[in-house]
């Protein structure tokens, strides 16, 4: 007997987290792609919205709009969503109490990251209320928590009883992430320098990034920083012996920009220890750039021997070493890893979730 999932794709109509929205979207198309003989494929989309993906059975289209259905869904009201099988890609899912252990009704939902509770100065209050707040709901009516790493599922259960309701399902990098054409007009565009790594992380543990290009006389360039927080990245960076006009900061950028950037760094340098899937260095993985990282429960899942994992102490020497004497072996370990990811294998193994719950 076959069955319909139900995919929640919530900013079809509004973006709040670009690499959250792309996720979504790809593992949808993966979901479309490994279907089961038998069962389909079916978007819920806020009012308004178009999922226009090729193999869909169909899409739901709500009564409210994005915004409206974030406080909506908080507040465990769901009009016009339905019964079935769903999976959200993110925390935004409708959760309402439901028999777990007899219903075939089950909800999924997708924690990317642990930002709210391991550093709340990272978001807006407004974003951390509602994510602690999507949290509890989902301890109390979600049939499963899906994370992306081991790590991070050891770590969710201090912030919600979950019990064995946690599941650990991957990302990968976005589909058709290649280096464009015209890269080296979008490195000029961007004012890059002709000789950088990539910083990511977050203003407390970039210095340690900041310190390290300077040791290694590199140009650094951050990427996916807050608006307003260039001046005091510049000043970290300069505070550490790397020059400001040799601190490159950066906000968000769109994939084939960021594919352009990384396809011309010597490596990229991931500060941050915070549980969180690690978008960028998965990128780079997949362009066989050269990754360094800080040693992490999250970046040993992931990374692992597709990179140097390294403490701080070591962070200077190993960088050294990616942008010199190993930099053709660590861009061969980084391709390797990437390899081990892809959003179909990911969708397979969410289809299979259900098939188990």
């Amino acid at each position: 007997m076959g069955a319909q999932l139900r995919v929640v794709l919530d900013q079809i109509t509004q973006v709040i987290d670009p690499d959250q929205a792309a996720a979504s979207l790809d593992l949808a198309r993966g979901l479309i792609a490994t279907t089961p003989s038998g069962c389909t494929v079916e978007a819920i989309v806020p009012a308004g919205g178009v999922a226009d993906l090729v193999g869909l059975s169909g899409t739901r289209v709500l009564p409210l709009a994005r915004r409206e259905l974030a406080g909506s869904w908080q507040l465990g009201i769901v009009p016009g969503v339905g019964r079935g099988l769903i999976h959200a890609p993110t925390l935004m899912a409708p959760l309402v109490k439901h028999d777990r252990v007899h219903d075939d009704d089950q909800v999924a939902v997708t924690v990317w990251d642990l930002h709210a509770w391991e550093a709340p100065e990272l978001l807006s209050k407004g974003a951390v209320a509602w994510q602690r707040g999507m949290l509890r709901r989902a301890a109390r009516h979600a049939d499963v928590v899906v994370v992306p790493s081991h790590s991070m599922a050891e770590k969710i259960g201090s912030f919600a009883k979950l019990g064995d309701r946690v599941r650990v399902i991957a990302g990968a990098s976005p589909e058709g992430f290649v280096v464009p054409a015209d890269a080296s007009e979008r490195r000029a565009a961007l004012s890059l320098p002709d000789r950088y790594i990539v910083l990511t992380g977050s203003a407390e543990s970039l210095e340690l990034g900041f310190r390290a290009a300077a040791a290694a006389d590199v140009d650094a360039v951050v990427v996916d920083a807050a608006d307003g927080t260039e001046p005091r990245l510049a000043e970290i960076a300069s505070a550490v012996g790397l020059p400001e006009r040799r601190a490159h900061i950066r906000g968000k950028l769109a994939p084939d920009d960021r594919a352009a950037l990384s396809a011309g760094a010597e490596a990229l340098v991931a500060t941050s220890a915070l549980s969180a899937w690690p978008w960028r260095a998965m990128e780079a993985m997949s362009l066989s750039v050269p990754v360094v990282s800080i040693d992490s429960g999250v970046h040993r899942d992931v990374i692992a021997e597709g990179g140097a994992l390294v403490s701080p102490a070591e962070l200077s020497d190993a960088l050294a070493d990616a942008v010199g004497a190993g930099s053709a072996r660590l861009r061969v370990l980084a391709g390797d890893r990437a390899r081990a990811f892809s959003w179909a294998s990911s969708a397979e193994r969410v289809w299979a979730l259900h098939a188990d719950l």
